[in-house]
């Protein structure tokens, strides 16, 4: 495969700059195929700035990839050229784990990134923030035709973050979820829990994004700035998704959920959170984390999206905007994710 045009940054404080990538011609079992749009998730801007440990520069991140098959491998059989295909945050494991076998990949201690890891063939991988990809079949996700790709790319990380637990942890008819935040995973969260049947309450900093948490499926919206205002909720949530990771005190919060409730971390605090281990033995509730999910539970995801007539609540930039759309996600100014059409990569 020829040269591609991609967007990378050199150091934590750099700004991208527009290289060219070598893309592999596909293998027997791997498909190519031309990236539509990428989402930029906050965790591309932990890594491209090495606020997670220091990173494989120059770096070309993205992990919501969204896109049109253009060739395949001699022995690929579930792709065909004109398919519509997702990537997320990984694109190989071993396969032959326990966790690879309970479909759980991610986990694998094998398994590579998408962006910021190396590959099998010793070289970096190259995320999506470009304009062609190469993939294996088995870690490419269909993407269904009443999802647009640009509105399906942001699923690829924030909807499978918040879907795995929600399904894990039981949201649906008679439960009460609580998510903590409305920004990239949080509006997800909410649309999911809403779907799967769940009497779903938005709990933010704020009451400015009221509206749209009642459009998204929200019954009720509370903010923490007033703090007053959440006594209502105390012991009544079975379930809290929790999507910031900044600024946190878990007491408050721990004190809505009701017996036996547990509150789900899906945001990555970057220092340790004090824990009051007085309101978990109080009424047996428990803290537990959660990651994305495997293949097949990401196919399930788009499925039901698609379904549910579910998607992201996307603004859609060019590629010479990304600076930009960083310092925009930091400052929670994006509604509510940013996605890089890759057409304007080459403009």
């Amino acid at each position: 495969m020829p040269d591609v045009t991609a967007y990378a940054i050199d150091s934590p404080t750099g700004s991208f700059e527009r290289p060219t990538v070598t893309r592999r011609d596909p293998g027997p079992t791997e498909i190519a195929f031309d990236i539509a749009y990428a989402g930029i998730c906050h965790s591309d801007i932990h890594t491209a700035r090495s606020e997670w440990g220091p990173a494989r520069y120059p770096l070309v991140p993205g992990h919501e990839i969204a896109g049109v098959v253009t060739a395949v491998g001699s022995d690929v059989t579930r792709f065909a050229v004109g398919d519509r295909v997702g990537v997320g945050c990984f694109v190989d494991s071993c396969g032959d784990c326990d966790d690879c076998n309970a479909g759980q990949e991610q986990f694998c201690s094998q398994s590579i990134g998408t962006y910021n890891s190396i590959g099998r063939d010793g070289k970096p991988t190259v995320g999506g923030y470009s304009t062609a990809f190469v993939v294996e079949q088995d870690y490419a996700l269909r993407i269904p035709d009443s999802l647009s790709l640009e509105s399906a790319a942001p699923l690829l990380c924030a909807g499978i973050t918040t879907y795995s637990p929600l399904k894990r942890y039981g949201a649906g008819p008679g439960k009460r979820v609580g998510v903590v935040g409305l920004g990239g995973l949080g509006h997800m969260a909410v649309q999911i829990s809403a779907a799967l049947g769940a009497e779903t309450i938005v709990i933010s900093r704020t009451m400015s994004k009221e509206a749209d948490g009642r459009k998204l499926g929200a019954s009720a919206y509370y903010a923490t700035s007033d703090p007053a205002s959440l006594k209502p909720l105390r012991n009544s949530l079975d379930l809290i998704i929790c999507t910031v990771s900044d600024n946190l005190d878990l007491d408050p919060l721990l004190a809505l959920l009701a017996t036996d409730g547990v509150f789900v971390m899906v945001g990555l605090p970057p220092t340790p959170v004090p824990v009051n281990f007085g309101r978990l033995i109080n009424r047996n509730r428990a803290i537990a984390g959660s990651n994305i999910g495997g293949i097949a539970e990401t196919q399930e995801m788009l499925d039901f999206c698609a379904e549910h007539g579910l998607s992201a609540w996307v603004e859609v930039i060019s590629g010479q905007e990304i600076d930009r759309a960083y310092d925009d996600v930091v400052a929670s100014k994006v509604r509510y994710r940013y996605v890089i059409d890759a057409a304007t990569l080459d403009a």
